[in-house]
């Protein structure tokens, strides 16, 4: 089983800058790759960005060149990174880990808010 908490979300100005972590514990060794989910209202949830194991990154387009997912130190802690939100990105963001040998795993959520 892989554990997954995230924090850092809260409520900023449009503009404005705000960086989520999540922070994985239990059979890390298992984790392929480490997603950023995010659900707003009444919408369906979307893969916003991801990092595997190789380093290799990806972006969903609305994000590109504003968000940046990394590892951290130690390599349990994935950052996203999100700069010049837009209300847009106001949404309940999850950390989600493909898993090898194992179904995957989701965390609780963090809060966005962006007000205009």
């Amino acid at each position: 089983q892989v554990q997954l908490a995230e924090s850092g979300g809260g409520l900023v100005q449009a503009g404005g800058s705000l960086r989520l972590s999540c922070v994985a514990s239990g059979s890390t060794g298992n984790i392929n790759t480490v997603n950023w989910y995010r659900q707003a209202p009444g919408k369906q949830r979307e893969l916003v960005a991801g990092i595997n194991n190789s380093g290799r990154t990806q972006y969903t387009d609305s994000v590109k060149g504003r968000f940046a997912i990394s590892r951290g130190n130690p390599e349990n802690t994935v950052y996203l990174q999100m700069n010049t939100l837009k209300p847009e990105d106001t949404a309940i963001y999850y950390c989600q880990t493909q898993n090898y040998g194992m179904g995957p795993s989701w965390g609780q959520g963090t809060q966005v808010t962006v007000s205009s």
